[in-house]
Parts: structure tokens; C-alpha cells; sequence
């Protein structure tokens, strides 16, 4: 009587799961059902998936930076921080490095759109912590971070800022914000030698234009007290106006020893002549003046030069007006000097504010940013399609591993590993579902 043998190999052994394409697409065939239910269901699933996630509007400016590199762009360079503590400072190094390595300051000013500055000087003007809804300002840079992109073309050099928000207006003007800060910054931290010197220029004008106003009116003074007004002309007058009272009083002389002659002392005619030449030598007199030398001071001269009745007179003597020279001379030259020193000035300054216009560095704006039209994320039926189609591929893998996991040869070690894994797992769960329960 023969027995036969049963070996393990025989007990366990299993048919074996088809590894073909054709017997895949066959097993997909066979729940088919299955897979329609699950694709109708994630098709639903991922049309409100697509319509919750709000809506982003994307608003992009493009910049051209000004070719200008020097000590200003390096004290823009040390002055703006990155915002990120020792991130910040890494930006900085890798900043300072590309301008000693002689690379063009598109670097320079991409880094200053993307500093802690202009991203703090935002997040103030829009009130982003509110917007955003953070309660920290840090997170709050790092959304307005995550928001903004900047790229640059290396062979034109033009900067790009494209700007996302669930606003279009906001998208639009935080990219113009960016814009306005940016050339604000730059004009606040320019250092250049033309805005030194405008500077310099300014200040010393104001100096020279204090000066010239005292001198004006020390000139001024002194002329009123001396009644110094053009000393050339007023001297060529009185000479002439002495030539003429000494003519006429030399004619009036000849004539009264005529009439002396002819009528005799005591006539009316010869009296008229004789009070005549009085008056004319008292006016001579008065015109020529006389040659004591003056005390020192302004007010002393005046007190001089006026008649002992204080009626004060139009015109200084004649014979005073060389002394008066000095002074007045010495006054007039301090005017004209100061005048011609405030002229030369207020053309350097004219000149040095037109260079600083030019020296500032102002970047010029390609495109400015404007409202958008339309959404720029969620691409909606793209997603709708994707989360489908993984949805499907997620639900055809799972059918074809379990059924490969199903034709195993159940004394496969793998498997008898995997099974004592899971029920491990699922009694470590129940356990704490069971748990949690009897806690609440």
C-alpha cells in the first residue's frame, strides 16, 4: 500500500498572479463598476476642491535698472537688510561678492526689491497682517514673499515683478508699491559726489547770502548817514556846481564895483548885489566845506557833515568826500564781491542740482503694472482632470495589488511578515480607539 507524500511546498503553493498587460486590463475590465463609481465620485470631489481654493490674480511690472555702479550702489548695499536674521546676512555677502566681482547691479537691485525693507515698508502700507490674516509679521513676510516673484533676463538685464493676490486692485498696486519704494529708497540712501557737493554748495550759499545782506545794509546805513550816494558823480556835481557859483559870484563881484561907481554905496541896486555875493560865497562855502580831518565812526562823520542847526544837508562838502571815499569805497567793494561770490554760487548750485538729478539713481519702468483681467490660479479644469485621473490610477493600482497580493503563496515569509505587521497595527488602533472613548 503506497502513501502519498504531502510536502509543504505542496500544501502552500498557490496559482500565480498574472503578470501580463492583457490579464491587468482584463481584472480592470471586471470592476469596471468600481472604477466609475470611484472617478464619478473624485470627478465631484475635485470640482469643489477647484472652486474653494480662492481665486489669485497675478499683476507684473517690468523694470530696467539704471547702468550706474560706485559708492552708492555699495551703500545700498550695506544700508538695506534682508529680512531672515542670519538669512539676511547671507544675502548680503553674496550681494557684496557680486559687486566686487564686477557683475552688473541687476543683482544689486533685485536684492533691494526682496529686502527686509521694502517687504516691511509693504506690509505696513497695506496692512498684509491684516489681509493675510498672521498674527506675526515675520510669517506675514514670508506670505508677501511667497506672493512676489522676481526673475531677471541675463542678457537684457530687465527685472520682473510679478505680484499674486486674491484682489486684482491689490495685485495691481502692491506691484506698483514695489515700484514707488524702490526708487525711494534710492533717492533717500543716494551718497553721490553731485548731491556732497549740492550740499556743500547750499550751505555755503546761505552763508554768502547772510554776508551779502549784512554788507548791503552796513552800505546802506553808511550812505544815509553821509548822504553818499554815487561818490564819482556827486563829486563831478559839486564841481561843477562850484565852477559855476564861483563864475557867477566873480560876475557879480565886477558888477558892484561898476555900480559903486556909477550910484554909490548906498543905492538899492549896489545893496541887492552885495546881499547876491553874500549868498553865493555862503553857498560856496557851504559846497567846499571844510578840510578838519573827521573823527572815526559812521555816526561821528554824520554829526560832521550836518549844519549846526541839524537841518541836515542833500550832499556831502567837497572838500570831505575824499575821506568819505575810503569807507564808502571799502563798503561798496564788500557788496560787489559778496554779490559776485553769490552769483558764481547760485550757478554751482544750479549746475550741481542738475548733475544729482542725473546722478540719482532712478530705474526706468518698461511695463506698469495693471489690473488683471482674469485669474491666474486656479487652473481649475486642469485640476479637476488631475485629481480625477489620480483618483483613478489610485483606485486601479489598489485593485491590481490586491489581487497580485491575494495570489502570494500564503507561506511566502514576506507575506506571513506583512500579515503579523497588520494585525499588530490593527490592534495597537483598537486599543486606542477604545481608549479614547473610555476617556471621553
Amino acid at each position: 500500500m503506497s502513501h502519498s507524500v504531502m510536502t509543504p511546498s505542496s500544501e502552500c503553493t498557490a496559482p500565480s498572479a498574472p503578470a501580463d498587460w492583457l490579464s491587468r486590463a482584463r481584472l480592470l475590465w471586471q470592476y469596471r463598476h468600481t472604477l466609475a463609481r470611484v472617478t464619478a465620485i473624485a470627478l465631484v470631489v475635485s470640482l469643489g476642491i477647484a472652486f474653494v481654493i480662492p481665486k489669485r490674480y497675478k499683476s507684473i511690472a517690468r523694470i530696467m535698472p539704471p547702468d550706474q555702479q560706485g559708492s552708492g550702489a555699495m551703500l545700498l548695499a550695506a544700508l538695506t537688510g534682508r529680512s531672515g536674521g542670519l538669512g539676511g546676512l547671507g544675502g548680503l555677502g553674496s550681494l557684496a561678492g557680486g559687486l566686487l566681482g564686477g557683475h552688473t547691479n541687476t543683482a544689486l537691485y533685485e536684492s533691494l526689491l526682496e529686502s527686509g525693507t521694502i517687504g516691511g515698508r509693504l506690509i505696513d502700507r497695506f496692512d498684509l497682517q491684516k489681509v493675510y490674516r498672521s498674527r506675526y509679521r515675520f510669517t506675514t513676510a514670508k506670505h508677501l514673499a511667497n506672493m512676489t516673484k522676481i526673475t531677471d533676463d541675463k542678457k537684457s538685464g530687465v527685472i520682473t515683478i510679478a505680484v499674486q493676490d486674491t484682489d486684482a486692485v491689490r495685485a495691481r498696486d502692491l506691484a506698483q508699491a514695489y515700484l514707488d519704494e524702490l526708487n525711494n529708497l534710492l533717492t533717500r540712501t543716494s551718497s553721490s559726489s553731485a548731491r556732497q557737493e549740492r550740499i556743500f554748495i547750499e550751505s555755503r550759499l546761505r552763508s554768502v547770502g547772510a554776508d551779502l545782506e549784512q554788507a548791503q545794509l552796513a552800505l546802506s546805513e553808511f550812505s544815509s548817514k553821509n548822504s553818499t550816494i554815487d561818490l564819482k558823480e556827486q563829486t563831478r556835481g559839486l564841481v561843477d556846481a562850484g565852477a559855476r557859483v564861483q563864475g557867477e559870484l566873480l560876475v557879480e563881484q565886477s558888477g558892484l564895483q561898476s555900480l559903486r561907481q556909477i550910484y554909490g554905496d548906498g543905492n538899492v541896486r549896489v545893496r541887492e548885489t552885495e546881499a547876491r555875493i553874500a549868498s553865493l560865497r555862503r553857498d560856496l562855502q557851504k559846497m567846499a566845506g571844510t578840510s578838519a580831518p573827521l573823527a572815526a565812526g559812521d555816526a561821528v562823520i554824520g554829526h560832521a557833515l550836518a549844519s549846526a542847526d541839524d537841518k541836515g544837508e542833500l550832499y556831502p562838502p567837497l572838500r570831505q568826500l575824499p575821506r568819505l571815499a575810503v569807507p564808502y569805497a571799502n563798503l561798496y567793494r564788500r557788496v560787489r564781491v559778496q554779490e559776485t561770490v553769490f552769483e558764481l554760487l547760485t550757478q554751482q548750485y544750479e549746475m550741481a542740482r542738475i548733475e544729482e538729478a542725473k546722478d540719482v539713481p532712478v530705474v526706468t519702468v518698461l511695463d506698469t503694472p495693471g489690473i488683471p483681467e482674469r485669474k491666474f490660479f486656479p487652473p481649475r479644469l486642469l485640476l479637476t482632470l488631475l485629481l480625477t485621473f489620480l483618483a483613478f490610477a489610485a483606485t486601479a493600482a489598489l485593485i491590481v495589488s490586491r489581487e497580485h497580493w491575494r495570489a502570494v503563496d500564503i507561506c511566502d515569509a514576506r507575506k506571513e511578515l506583512a500579515i503579523e505587521i497588520l494585525s499588530v497595527v490593527r490592534r495597537r488602533l483598537f486599543w486606542t480607539s477604545r481608549r479614547g472613548h473610555g476617556v471621553a
